[in-house]
């Protein structure tokens, strides 16, 4: 695309999608050689073994060593330590990214660290994903039809920004720019309230005890469909909810405002209401189902 090519880039957290980039660049045929680092000696073998990864390393510096480009995809609460170690083994200009869900405190955290070094810094994240983990969950098509929010500052650099927007473009995704606070507000309402309100609804259901029986037992497809992402990864959303907390906190409240105006209606039997609160609602989600004109 247009010339566009990496000869090396290195992959530290070879799971999902971390895994999937790769996978899809080499696809795209824009890079020459992954490399990858795990903290799970395994995943990082298998991710070898599957051919996410085209070098096993031995050392976290032979992985990132030579890399033009170095993705931090590790959970957010381990972006801090992880970049002390990725970034002073990095060549100087080397363009260091990250996949974080959270974006206020990892720039705040990962920017001046790189800017130290030397290194171009580009936050961004990839609004897509499953509820599996681990190199074997890794699939070239993540990122086809998908988002990749990109959150530049002041800071950074502008050639840095153009080579991060164009790997994404190449792995499948639309990319756009943002503030890292609308990031993290926007996100908090499309992504982690869902994940906080399946975790909660199975811990709900799954205590609920008026029967000498775990009534899960009879779940079906909506339960099971609605629920999926409580599935994901725990670490990976204990981080979430702790880095992003005052924006989560402010869905929370809102969504315990309209489940509240829920309840109000139905021990009213108000069915007037309850109408048109799931009228308002399938207007909603059906709009989300029509394609949108471009």
């Amino acid at each position: 695309m247009n010339g566009f090519y990496l000869h090396k880039i290195a992959i530290v957290g070879v799971g999902l999608i971390g895994g999937s980039f790769a996978l899809a660049l080499k696809r795209a045929g824009v890079v020459a050689r992954v490399s990858g680092w795990d903290a799970d000696r395994n995943n990082l073998h298998l991710a070898h073994e599957l051919q996410v990864i085209d070098q096993l390393p031995s050392t976290l510096a032979q992985a990132v060593d030579g890399a033009e480009l170095v993705m931090l995809a590790v959970p957010v609460g381990a972006m801090e330590s992880a970049a002390r170690e990725v970034i002073p083994l990095m060549a100087s200009g080397a363009i260091l990214t990250d996949s974080g869900s959270v974006k206020q405190c990892v720039v705040e955290c990962l920017e001046p660290l790189a800017l130290q070094h030397g290194v171009r810094y580009v936050a961004g994240h990839p609004i897509s994903g499953t509820e599996r983990s681990g190199a074997s969950a890794a699939f070239a098509e993540l990122y086809q039809g998908k988002r990749c929010i990109l959150t530049p500052t002041a800071q950074s650099d502008v050639a840095a920004l153009d080579t991060v927007t164009l790997a994404w473009q190449a792995a499948g995704s639309e990319v756009v720019t943002m503030d890292v606070l609308k990031h993290d507000r926007i996100l908090a309402a499309i992504s982690h309230l869902p994940h906080m309100i399946a975790y909660s609804l199975v811990n709900s259901v799954s205590d609920y005890d008026r029967y000498d029986e775990n009534i899960l037992d009879y779940s079906a497809g909506g339960f099971r469909d609605f629920t999926r992402i409580a599935s994901s990864d725990p670490i990976m959303w204990r981080d979430i909810a702790l880095t992003n907390k005052d924006s989560l906190i402010e869905m929370i409240d809102q969504f315990e405002e309209f489940l509240g105006e829920l309840k109000n209606d139905i021990q009213q039997a108000d069915g007037e209401r309850l109408y048109e609160f799931f009228r308002r609602s399938k207007i909603t989600r059906d709009a989300l189902l029509k394609p949108k004109v471009r």
